[in-house]
């Protein structure tokens, strides 16, 4: 063979080397004991920043995301645009019209991150990335005000029909203590069960309870009794994402300068220590 075809040989036999390294770069890597794993994952929070927003899943209830005619209010409404803003990102909020599928819009990319009241569950802390608790919240049994003797217990719910959310802190309350139950799309619609006296009872945050029961609101023949569980919110962001970090990091900011103390008072909450 010539020197001069020998060259050519040569320079195809290390174009193709560079060649199938850069498509090994997008395939799974190979391990020393023949498994494979996925190459690393880009970072979450620069995909945010590039498309210059983040967003927020969300379902509708007072007092934490609702409407007040057409403007989106709510303690977690302003929470999250006080933290997008030191982010340099906007917010942009998306109704998840099942809650019990959360965990699949986030993963799909259809929202950045779940913030909207969401009990922090160990069966979450599996699925998601979740950030400190910042609010106390407790499950508790809401019915008209005429039976409020009457339902105040888990045991008193026994054999009655009790309306909950899907996928709700709520409904595994009520599940876990045996009732009989009504899974609904949204806590607000459990409520319109109860009241129209398709359910005897609901289980449902006390966040919505104080907002939505009682004198002088949208639901003033309900009233909430007894309370089933303490528990607490927090903000769900993609298993092993960065942003969780850096979005914790302006939450402790937010709390050290009182921006959050002054919004759980404005919307008559308690803050998680």
């Amino acid at each position: 063979m010539s020197k001069k075809i020998l060259a050519i040989v040569m320079s195809i036999v290390l174009v193709c080397g560079v060649v199938c390294a850069f498509a090994a770069c997008g395939k799974n890597a190979e391990t020393n004991d023949g498994t494979t794993e996925a190459p690393a994952a880009a970072s979450d929070l620069a995909y945010i920043k590039e498309n210059g927003k983040m967003i927020i899943g969300i379902t509708e209830y007072a007092p934490m995301n609702y409407y007040e005619g057409d403007k989106l209010v709510g303690f977690d409404t302003e929470f999250a645009e006080a933290v997008c803003e030191k982010l340099g990102v906007e917010a942009e909020f998306f109704i998840i019209a099942d809650w019990g599928m959360k965990v699949n819009e986030l993963d799909a990319k259809t929202i950045d991150c779940v913030w909207n009241g969401m009990t922090i569950t160990d069966e979450l802390k599996g699925a998601m990335s979740i950030s400190d608790p910042y609010v106390v919240n407790a499950q508790v049994i809401v019915t008209k005000a005429e039976n409020a003797e009457k339902y105040k217990t888990a045991e008193d719910l026994k054999g009655a029909t009790v309306a909950v959310e899907s996928g709700s802190a709520g409904e595994e309350v009520a599940l876990a203590a045996g009732l009989t139950t009504i899974a609904k799309a949204a806590q607000s619609d459990a409520l319109l069960e109860v009241k129209s006296g398709s359910a005897d009872a609901c289980v449902i945050d006390i966040t919505m309870a104080k907002a939505m029961t009682g004198e002088g609101t949208s639901y003033e023949e309900l009233v909430y009794t007894g309370s089933l569980s303490e528990e607490f919110y927090g903000i769900g962001f993609r298993k092993g994402s960065d942003t969780a970090v850096e979005v914790q990091k302006i939450i402790d900011e937010l709390k050290a300068d009182g921006t959050l103390d002054e919004l759980a008072k404005k919307y008559n909450l308690t803050l998680a220590e």
